[in-house]
């Protein structure tokens, strides 16, 4: 399988899914998520994964989120102004957001962590 991982090393929730892939011997790659977020190719794949949801590629209890007013601005954005506003600040992306070849998830739940892995 290969996984990648988008996560941000001060995260709690980021480092329960490392500790969840640890303890599973799960091979992935670890990208930090702020210096080098998701490209609009992995966004456009995570917002099919997600049932085109554009809320949850939104990290929306994050500063950023709540400093640039997204939760008024992201209904009145295009899929493709979201994604490149996502593509070029890693604050704003859920995380951990991790894509398998044909599966991904936003955030941290060890169900759909398992059905990711499996």
């Amino acid at each position: 399988m290969s996984l990648r991982v988008w996560a941000y090393k001060g995260c709690d929730t980021c480092r329960k899914a490392q500790h969840f892939l640890a303890e599973r011997k799960i091979a992935h790659e670890l990208i930090a998520i702020r210096e080098h977020p998701p490209g609009v190719a992995e966004l456009r794949a995570m917002l099919a994964h997600v049932g085109g949801d554009l809320r949850r590629l939104f990290n929306t209890s994050g500063g950023d989120y709540k400093t640039l007013n997204m939760k008024d601005r992201l209904p009145g954005m295009s899929v493709d102004e979201a994604l490149a506003l996502l593509a070029t600040n890693g604050n704003l992306v859920k995380r951990p957001f991790a894509l398998a070849k044909n599966r991904g998830t936003t955030g941290f739940k060890p169900d759909e962590w398992e059905r990711l892995i499996s």
